[in-house]
């Protein structure tokens, strides 16, 4: 189980992508007013894995934003770490890092970063993303000499880390039950354009309590791990944080689960917490 799925709330998947339908929404803008979280956030969740009825406890992440500064320009450095326990390394080891520096005023990326250490699976690349020329020069660092390209975007292209924090500040109430909301992701040197189903409100309860939750279904895409499509499910608090509290996704063996177990320096008054 790699730890780049759980992490992309869009699939960071190389492989095959799912057909991707037109959106049937109402197009966000690509400079999003960010209302849901603060600089100094942290977030801290622990995954869970199930095989044949038996449910592991497999790792941890967490997700930090915190005030810098981007070649002379103010910045919010958005970064997640993620690894395996020691227990669960026997089956499989993760240490990884994702950042992202992104804009404080459009929340759209100057830099993305990989480092990442996944079974011996090595990834360590550079994106730097270019809204004047509508480029993306990434540089993979894996082999000496580093391999460089330029390619092709559009204005509304996010990372994966940037696109997670960019669907946090959507206006979900502007939409209804069953309504694409697209989202423009560049990853492993492609843009993918996917979409977040906004499937509508329930209450869950997790090892933290009771939530009040907006449920939604990110459209994956297609590789060894998953399916494809709508499988992954993904519960964010209905008030202005919307704050992850649970993913829960099929794998093409087993199951995975995502829980909040820890969070500080929160924007808003948690409202969505009933207890």
């Amino acid at each position: 189980m790699k730890m780049m799925i759980i992490i992309a709330l869009f699939s960071m998947g190389t492989n095959t992508p799912a057909e991707l339908p037109a959106p049937e929404a109402p197009k966000q803008p690509c400079h999003i007013e960010n209302s849901a979280y603060a600089v100094g956030e942290k977030m801290v969740f622990k995954f869970y894995y199930n095989w044949k009825a038996l449910w592991l406890s497999a790792g941890e992440m967490t997700f930090r934003a915190q005030n810098t500064d981007f070649q002379g320009r103010p910045a919010i450095h958005l970064r997640v770490d993620g690894s395996t326990y020691k227990s669960y390394e026997w089956f499989y080891k993760v240490r990884d890092v994702y950042e992202s520096y992104i804009s404080p005023v459009t929340l759209m990326p100057y830099r993305f970063q990989r480092d990442v250490n996944e079974g011996g699976f090595i990834i360590k690349d550079q994106y730097d993303f270019d809204y004047v020329r509508n480029k993306v020069y990434t540089f993979d660092y894996r082999k000496e000499p580093f391999k460089r390209d330029t390619i092709d975007i559009h204005p509304c292209v996010h990372d994966v880390v940037s696109a997670i924090y960019h669907a946090r500040n959507i206006d979900y109430d502007a939409y209804k039950p069953g309504d694409k909301i697209p989202v423009n992701v560049f990853i492993d040197g492609k843009v993918y354009d996917l979409y977040i189903r906004y499937m509508g409100k329930k209450r869950i309860k997790t090892k933290m309590g009771q939530f009040d939750v907006l449920v939604l279904k990110p459209l994956m895409l297609r590789n060894e791990y998953f399916a494809g499509g709508e499988e992954m499910t993904l519960y964010v608090t209905d008030d202005e944080n919307k704050l992850p509290v649970r993913i829960e996704s099929p794998l093409t063996v087993g199951w995975v689960k995502v829980d909040l177990i820890g969070y500080s320096g929160l924007r808003n008054p948690f409202a969505a917490r009933v207890k």
